[in-house]
């Protein structure tokens, strides 16, 4: 595998014709033109090897004198592929070859980039069950520290909503009345997150067949375009303040009040560390981290400009109100848009796409091309689509069990919700679900 020139956009779909090298399917980029994979046409010699035990390996080979009987009940008859048929292991460099790279021109970009690589190969040679195990092992180990997280954060979000107010009434403060309006919105995030998750699990399938887990982006979206809303009040209060004020003295300085935002921003840090290790784990986690950072800049830049409102000049303290709530629609817009993406089908990362073909390509003998690889978001997890190709004479009970069986191993991939797998015996036909 060679460094391309330059990497180049995901793909929503992995569709490769028959001649192309097999490197290119594997490499960090893929071009785009790519549409077919063929089994076949990698020209891969036959290796005689020792068949490793199903744990080693989730790729299926049927025993002929079973064709009568289900895959899925099926265990002793069943034999596996060498666990790298393409080998890509020959691929992987060396701590001693990356450090070695660095020497040459752009040896920083060179020595990610296969460093890189490494990671994918390693990623792809790892068995299905790997992925789920390792997955279902992090959710295990992250159950409590999510949940210390979730609920430290409630809590906390609650008293400081007592303490903020205290100093933006006392201090009369726009700056820190902008503080105030978003702690107590933030305990408004919490029990919304909170509740829709909780909703989410005990959803009615008969009525919600795919489930709540657009629950949680639709609330994100509702409560982003509340926050923005109230946030233009304080602006619009703030220019009139700014249009009206006739005095040119400054405000009286009130310590209190900057004692309780500034512990309320020490809070805050606190929090902020704690869910930054834990963001990955859970999107709960991730909303009330992002949220957390932004109070940081928010806390401080009012305590700044409140301060320099009493101290230095009056117009500092709604200036400081007008800048802060700018700050938090700006930032609740980037989370809108980021959750639109997610309800509208935004492609899966390019990492999942070649995951998703890697596995397909290599779980069955009987599959002898990938014709189309689709991943994309539904909410926060991915619908996936892969269509495989089989020998015309196949036989039906063959062609469903190979399907179903990598249907059910695709789906209890991490942040799969669910997977659809189609089986086609050629490749001249226009792209399925395509409007002509």
């Amino acid at each position: 595998m060679s460094a391309p020139q330059s990497e180049v956009s995901q793909l929503q779909s992995v569709r490769l014709i028959p001649s192309l090298p097999l490197s290119w399917v594997f490499s960090l980029s893929v071009p785009k033109d790519a549409m077919l994979i063929d089994r076949k046409a990698s020209a891969i010699p036959a290796i005689a090897v020792p068949a490793p035990s199903p744990a080693q390996s989730d790729t299926v080979v049927l025993d002929p004198s079973t064709k009568n009987e289900d895959i899925e009940r099926t265990s002793e008859s069943a034999s596996v592929l060498p666990l790298d048929p393409f080998h890509l292991r020959d691929a992987l460099k060396s701590e001693k070859q990356l450090l070695e790279l660095r020497e040459h021109k752009n040896g920083k970009k060179l020595q990610n980039y296969y460093a890189r690589q490494n990671n994918l190969i390693v990623s792809l040679l790892k068995s299905m069950e790997e992925h789920t195990s390792e997955a279902r092992d992090e959710e295990d180990a992250a159950r409590l520290p999510v949940k210390i997280a979730i609920w430290a954060s409630l809590i906390a979000n609650l008293i400081l909503c007592v303490l903020q107010m205290y100093a933006a009434i006392s201090a009369l403060s726009l700056s820190l009345l902008a503080t105030g309006i978003d702690s107590v919105f933030d305990i408004g995030s919490n029990i919304l997150l909170l509740w829709l998750n909780r909703k989410a699990e005990s959803l009615d399938v008969k009525r919600w067949p795919v489930g709540g887990a657009r629950l949680e982006t639709i609330g994100n979206i509702v409560y982003g375009f509340l926050m923005s809303s109230v946030n233009l009040v304080v602006i619009v209060e703030s220019v009139r303040d700014l249009v009206t004020h006739t005095s040119g003295s400054v405000k009286n300085f009130h310590l209190p009040s900057i004692l309780a935002v500034a512990s309320a921003l020490f809070v805050k840090f606190a929090l902020f560390l704690y869910c930054f290790s834990l963001r990955k784990n859970s999107s709960q986690v991730h909303v009330l981290w992002e949220d957390h950072r932004n109070d940081l800049w928010i806390n401080g830049f009012g305590i700044l400009m409140s301060t320099g409102g009493s101290k230095l000049r009056w117009f500092l303290d709604p200036m400081g109100a007008v800048i802060i709530a700018l700050g938090v629609i700006m930032a609740w817009g980037k989370t809108i848009y980021g959750q639109f993406e997610l309800l509208a089908g935004k492609s899966a990362p390019h990492g999942v796409l070649q995951l998703l073909t890697y596995k397909s390509l290599t779980f069955s003998e009987e599959i002898e091309r990938i014709d189309t690889v689709r991943a994309y978001h539904s909410g926060p997890d991915f619908f996936v689509e892969v269509d495989i190709v089989m020998d015309p004479k196949t036989p039906l009970w063959k062609a469903h069990d190979i399907s179903e069986h990598l249907q059910s191993k695709i789906e209890a991939l991490p942040q799969i919700e669910r997977a659809f797998v189609h089986v086609d015996y050629e490749t001249s036909h226009q792209p399925e679900h395509r409007k002509t």
